[in-house]
């Protein structure tokens, strides 16, 4: 790996508001090729990128995402599809056994690992993007509105264009909080403290804390952006889609 290739990978920045130049064609043909040389489950690919950059569909898809970045110029949704697989065993006279939640989790590694490579492919070429994880509350609005037949599911979506901003580097936590030595290390309550104190003194983190009046950064997540009742709604819905799209 090249140091250009690491300075991408360690410079990454979410991208929010995008100029209005479009991603062209050739450009768009280029990172997705590089999402395709992911490495993948038996070399099946069970993925499919859906690329939006026409209206009114790309305004009805940021709605679905609760307005954010709104600018872009480009949307893609990554899909776990083993609806293609399907019909390539129907065709050739094969049993179709991959409808169930093993291939959905083997579908959603792939879809993961090729997103990522779009990504990267991506800021490479001088492109921005920010990762929505809003399409796991909308799943069946997303999966609807972009025709998605039975056993394909919306997992990822990347807003993406060319940069209107320089976007903040968000913290992260260090090697020291998630690489273990040979097995899990469990840690102890003052190694919590200490491996998540970029966390918590960040500058940034320090302001949403005064902002929403909670105790701690921590607190922000728990009872402001991801609360119990809401997770819970939310999976419940979710169970409800891959039910619906054949994957349970």
């Amino acid at each position: 790996m090249d140091n250009k290739t690491i300075d991408t990978l360690m410079q990454h920045r979410s991208i929010r508001r995008f100029a209005e130049r479009g991603v062209d064609d050739n450009l768009l043909a280029e990172i997705v090729d590089c999402g395709l040389r992911a490495s993948n489950t038996g070399n099946m690919q069970l993925y499919s990128v859906i690329a939006t950059r026409e209206e009114p569909l790309r305004t009805e898809l940021c709605k679905l995402h609760f307005g954010q970045c709104s600018t872009a110029p480009l949307w893609l949704t990554v899909c776990t599809d083993v609806h293609r697989y399907h019909r390539y065993c129907a065709v050739n006279g094969c049993d179709q056994p991959y409808g169930n939640l093993l291939w959905f989790l083997s579908a959603l590694v792939d879809a993961s690992l090729c997103a990522q490579n779009i990504c990267v492919a991506a800021e490479a070429r001088g492109l921005g993007f920010c990762y929505l994880g809003t399409v796991m509350y909308n799943t069946r609005q997303i999966a609807e509105l972009l025709q998605c037949p039975e056993g394909v599911v919306p997992v990822i979506t990347m807003a993406m264009g060319y940069p209107a901003e320089e976007g903040r580097m968000s913290e992260r936590l260090g090697r020291d909080a998630v690489l273990h030595s040979e097995v899990y290390h469990d840690p102890s309550d003052a190694e919590l403290v200490a491996t998540h104190r970029v966390r918590d003194d960040d500058p940034f983190n320090r302001r949403m804390v005064e902002e929403n009046g909670t105790r701690n950064y921590c607190e922000i997540f728990t009872t402001k952006r991801y609360p119990r009742a809401t997770n819970e709604a939310v999976s419940a819905d979710l169970m409800q889609v891959l039910k619906e799209k054949g994957m349970l």
